[in-house]
């Protein structure tokens, strides 16, 4: 009986001291957690404004909802968030179109070789009716895109042995891509050797030789250290590459419309952000990267796109891609093929 006794002054003094010293409270956890998926390093622009807008959402919300950022593939390789992300395990990624097309065969479409000259023409696309397109295909697939799509930058060939300078250095060349068909299919037709392999073993598959190239964009090439693998940089723009940020369906609709719009309205402002970000980073990285060992070279892209031209590549994609979908891209960027 003493010891009950004890035990219950005990408790109400405990209970006491946390009624008058409420600094000492735990703070309350956010009613909504929402898991932010990310395959970029933690300083890459991305991952930077996407904790600036988490900071903002969870203001703005009165800590009633929170985007907690998981970087650098902490919750798995893409395409195993992507299964995560359509169960409702996780419920926010951003994601490469060109590894979406595994779900969204049209999502790729802005990857085709050599479609885009230059940023101006991109933007215009992807914020205009192109765009749109795409998110209209994503949600058929039970997923939810923001407006805005985030800058991955134009894409360049990294290599160990020797430079790429014309279509032929690509011959039998071991390059790592992403697990996308477009992708193989794209240095296929330059007669390469491509291997589909996921981000997160890209450096170790280039330690050991696995593979002798890879090609990302030089905000990529950096963050990921990969300059430290390779030797050479071909300044290609082979293709310009985005990250989707895709939300889980059930997930976002659970949340308040006021919420929903907040979330979209931040995330959206983040990625214009990150846009130039990565505008002024890439124009710096160039000098940065030489300064480190990595040599470049420019080879004329004339010899590239005939290449594709010649094995056929335009007319294999128009044809998988359907009449409309090239419809939309080439109104957006000019006649392919």
């Amino acid at each position: 009986m003493t010891d009950l006794l004890t035990r219950r002054h005990l408790g109400a003094a405990s209970l006491g001291l946390a009624l008058a010293l409420p600094a000492l409270r735990r703070p309350l956890a956010a009613e909504t957690v929402l898991r932010l998926s990310t395959n970029l390093p933690p300083s890459h622009p991305l991952n930077q404004r996407l904790l600036e807008a988490a900071a903002t959402i969870g203001s703005r919300s009165d800590g009633k909802l929170e985007l907690r950022l998981f970087p650098a593939n902490q919750l798995g390789a893409d395409t195993d968030v992507l299964s995560q992300l359509r169960s409702g395990a996780v419920q926010m990624m951003t994601l490469s179109g060109l590894i979406l097309s595994t779900l969204v065969p049209v999502a790729s479409l802005n990857g085709v070789g050599f479609a885009f000259p230059d940023y101006p023409t991109v933007w215009r696309a992807m914020d205009g009716a192109l765009g749109a397109f795409l998110r209209g295909e994503i949600a058929k697939a039970g997923l939810t895109p923001m407006t805005r799509i985030w800058d991955n930058g134009f894409r360049q060939i990294t290599s160990a042995a020797k430079p790429v300078e014309k279509p032929e250095d690509l011959a039998n060349f071991k390059i790592r891509v992403p697990v996308s068909p477009l992708w193989t299919s794209l240095f296929r037709a330059f007669g390469a050797a491509p291997a589909s392999i996921n981000f997160a073993e890209t450096y170790s598959a280039l330690q050991t030789r696995l593979v002798d190239g890879q090609e990302n964009p030089l905000p990529v090439i950096e963050t990921a250290r990969l300059y430290e693998v390779q030797k050479f940089c071909a300044m290609t723009n082979h293709m310009w590459d985005g990250f989707w940020l895709l939300a889980n369906r059930r997930a976002f609709a659970g949340l308040t419309t006021g919420q929903q719009e907040m979330v979209q309205q931040e995330l959206d402002a983040a990625a214009l952000r990150e846009r130039e970000d990565l505008a002024t980073l890439s124009t710096a990285l160039e000098g940065t990267l030489a300064a480190r060992g990595l040599r470049f070279n420019a080879p004329d892209p004339a010899p590239f796109r005939q290449k594709l031209q010649q094995a056929g590549f335009y007319e294999q994609w128009k044809t998988r891609y359907g009449a409309e979908a090239w419809g939309q891209l080439e109104a957006a960027v000019g006649k392919l093929g």
